[in-house]
């Protein structure tokens, strides 16, 4: 599962031997190859959320005849993929997460408003593109607005504070592209203005419904946009996982992050 939510990239495939995987990259509604598009304004965003998504995924593995798979997601990913493998347990023979959020309230406010103590030039700019303290709020209307002028310029605010608060080594070209900023910031304005439809705490408390599922989740210490601590939470109220922190890491998985990954995808295409 790709993050965002609103961002598809190719390059997940990348940590799977392709002798020893069949992968199946979901382009989650609205967004990449899936249709329609969020980038039309008349599409409708009331069915595009969490419950959505998991029924999605339900049919996608039906539909290809796939018994269970190994789940893999980063960031926004991660939060499906918890969500997916607490709803469908039994469809799921491992889990590899990186970069690890709960889309939490307390998260989305923390990513939208506290990180701006890190990054105050760029928050300034956030903010007064919003006009209001309720920056999550007034982005999901100005990116629907009926004026493409509105949403636009919405879009290229939403996507430079984005660009900011993931502390991009080297920034991803895209940004420059207007329709994959329209999909990212469209996308996850809505989703994160709902709290991603997911009860407070639920992924947390529900944690003890992945015993018997094995799963490695790495976690970069530096990673300011989503802190290492709901990795930690997650990795004690689940019974089978492993946490690999990586000193170095930020939130994209780079050097001994995306070495990490590549172990957890060699040791579970063994079936260890």
């Amino acid at each position: 599962m790709h993050g965002g939510p609103g961002v598809p990239s190719p390059n997940g495939r990348r940590y799977f031997d392709p002798a020893a995987y069949r992968v199946v990259q979901f382009h989650q509604r609205g967004v990449g190859l899936s249709t329609p598009s969020v980038i039309d304004h008349e599409t409708d965003l009331s069915v595009n959320t969490t419950e959505h998504l998991l029924a999605d995924m339900e049919l996608l593995r039906e539909h290809l005849g796939i018994e269970r798979w190994l789940v893999f997601g980063g960031s926004w990913g991660a939060t499906l993929g918890f969500a997916y493998a607490e709803r469908f347990p039994a469809r799921v023979t491992a889990l590899v997460l990186v970069a690890v959020t709960n889309t939490r309230p307390s998260e989305i406010d923390w990513l939208y408003r506290g990180l701006g103590m890190v990054f105050p030039e760029a928050w300034d700019r956030f903010r007064e593109g919003a006009g209001d303290d309720d920056v999550v709020g007034a982005y999901n209307r100005l990116l629907n607005d009926p004026d493409p002028a509105v949403r636009e310029k919405a879009a290229r605010d939403w996507c430079a504070w984005e660009a900011a608060a993931v502390d991009e080594q080297t920034p991803d070209p895209r940004w420059a592209d207007p329709g994959f900023r329209m999909a990212l910031a469209r996308t996850a304005a809505h989703y994160f203005h709902h709290h991603a439809w997911l009860e407070d705490g639920i992924l947390l408390r529900e944690a003890g419904k992945l015993a018997g599922i094995p799963g490695v989740m790495v976690h970069g210490r530096r990673d300011l946009s989503a802190p290492l601590g709901t990795a930690w939470a997650m990795a004690k109220a689940w019974p089978d996982a492993e946490l690999k922190v990586i000193d170095e890491g930020g939130h994209f998985s780079t050097g001994a992050m995306e070495e990490a990954v590549k172990a957890a995808m060699d040791r579970f295409a063994t079936g260890d």
